[in-house]
């Protein structure tokens, strides 16, 4: 455990596991997997606080006061903390990782603003990545072409090198219908929390970042995976095609609420004129 470096004690190990429907299990491959997919199913990706302009930070005692307390989500940096405090609480072999949303391959990708969980559990590396808009519902093995059902959701892992073949790290890719997407890289350097409060601050603060100029919601349901913007809704079925349309007058709402996004009144209010704003 790494306690003393990511303070874990703040938090409430109880409060989380209670969130989740989960009990306190000993490190296995079937309780990490049932882990990983309540968190995905219990709390929202979204950025609302950074549109609000009330990001409480990625500090252990005010994410626990927002995951468990409110049963609010967030982007990567929170879920990630989160999730690596409570695994680091139940005694798995825990490592924070960053990494860079999009393809090298097309140089599309961007700064080291996406976090990540390894675990490392039986002689296997795994990729918990409970904070991506399109997020794993279960973790997947970090090895070189090896496939992962997401629920019916194809997904696989890469190595990812540079030009002179040097392994850089680990790619994730979703399976579309134009054929596998990459999603993002994680990288194997070591991260500290410094590194982790840095990019939460270029990301949610920069004026050019997406999250200070785009809304994004999404939640992992029960056969689907919402997704709502400032302007359209997507929904996704495994095997099924994409849902994807214009949000009508007002449909923004139904969804905070449809989605269960715990926002006081003045939250809410506030957030519809802010998104309001953006389209």
């Amino acid at each position: 455990m790494t306690d003393d470096l990511w303070q874990t004690d703040r938090l409430d190990l109880a409060g989380y596991l209670a969130r989740l429907g989960q009990p306190a299990a000993t490190p296995s491959r079937a309780a990490l997997d049932a882990l990983h997919e309540a968190h995905v199913r219990t709390f929202t990706f979204d950025n609302i606080d950074v549109l609000l302009d009330q990001h409480p930070g990625v500090g252990l005692d005010v994410l626990d006061e927002k995951f468990v307390g409110r049963g609010r989500g967030g982007y990567c940096f929170e879920h990630a903390t989160v999730f690596a405090a409570a695994l680091d609480r139940l005694g798995y072999d825990v490592q924070r990782r960053l990494g860079r949303v999009g393809d090298p391959a097309t140089g599309d990708v961007q700064g080291r603003t996406h976090m990540t969980v390894e675990v490392r559990l039986d002689g296997e590396r795994l990729l918990c990545d409970p904070g991506f808009g399109m997020s794993l519902v279960r973790p997947a093995l970090l090895a070189d072409g090896a496939g992962s059902d997401q629920n019916g959701w194809p997904y696989r892992v890469v190595r990812v090198r540079d030009r002179a073949g040097v392994a850089e790290g680990w790619g994730l890719q979703r399976l579309r219908e134009a054929g596998w997407e990459h999603a993002h890289t994680v990288e194997e350097l070591p991260v500290l929390p410094v590194d982790v409060a840095m990019g939460h601050h270029y990301t949610s603060t920069f004026p050019g970042s997406h999250f200070r100029s785009s809304f994004l919601l999404t939640r992992h349901e029960e056969g689907r995976h919402v997704t709502v913007t400032a302007t359209t809704l997507t929904v996704r079925r495994p095997g099924a095609p994409t849902e994807h349309r214009p949000l009508a007058p007002g449909e923004l709402r139904e969804w905070l609420r449809a989605l269960a996004v715990p926002l006081t009144a003045d939250e809410e209010r506030a957030l519809l004129e802010r998104v309001a704003g953006l389209s």
